[in-house]
Parts: C-alpha cells; structure tokens; sequence
C-alpha cells in the first residue's frame, strides 16, 4: 500500500508541476494571447499537413509493396505449376517404363526366369 501512496504523490506532483509550468509560460509569454492562439493554430494546420502527407507517403508504399508481393506471387505460382507438370510429366515416362518391365518379366518362360534346378 506505500507503494500506491508514494505513485499518488508523484502522480499529483507531476499534474500540479504541469499546470504551473503552463500558466508560468502563457503568463510570461512575449506575445499577446491573440498571437499565441495565431501561432498554435499555425502549427496545428503545420502539423496535419504534414500527417497528411506522411499518411499519403505511406499508403503509396504499402500500395507499391503489396503489387511487387502480388507480382512474385504470380511468378512463384506459375514457376510451382511448370515444376509440379514437369514431375507429372517424368512420373508417368517412369511408370510406363515399370509397366513395360513388368510385362516382360511375365511374359518370359519359367524356366528363363527361374535358375536351373540342382542335380541330385
């Protein structure tokens, strides 16, 4: 329970520090309280036109990454179904290959296929 006072305290401290740093500043300010709205909302247009403009940067970036993505894409796809026909391809040359072996093999005489028996 100390622990909570003493972040009660700081966090108190830091809010009533913060009020007075304020109205030190608009007290002792250079320039009439006219001027400081002016210059504040200067910067706030400043500021959400340069938000803008980061946001536009950005949207175009990720725009241009998620084309090149869809382009690699593309090619691995394509790259995957030339590979996976080819294997196709090679699959069936051996199985008929298998087939024609088998066929051989059967169609031999016993007695080509089998060794001679021993002589007793």
């Amino acid at each position: 329970m100390s622990d909570q006072d003493e972040f009660g305290a700081f966090l108190v401290g830091f809010v009533v520090g913060g009020l007075t740093g304020a109205v030190a500043a608009l007290l002792l300010a250079p320039q009439s309280g006219e001027e400081t709205r002016t210059i504040i909302r200067d910067k706030a247009i400043e500021l959400k036109d340069k938000a803008s403009e980061e946001i536009d940067e950005a949207y175009a970036q990720a725009e241009a990454a998620a084309s090149e993505a869809r382009i690699r894409f593309e090619e691995l796809a394509q790259l995957t179904r030339e590979r996976a026909d080819e294997l196709q391809r090679r699959s069936a040359v051996l199985l008929e290959e298998q087939k024609s072996r088998i066929s051989e093999v059967m169609a031999r005489k016993p007695s080509e296929t089998e060794p001679p028996a021993p002589a007793i």
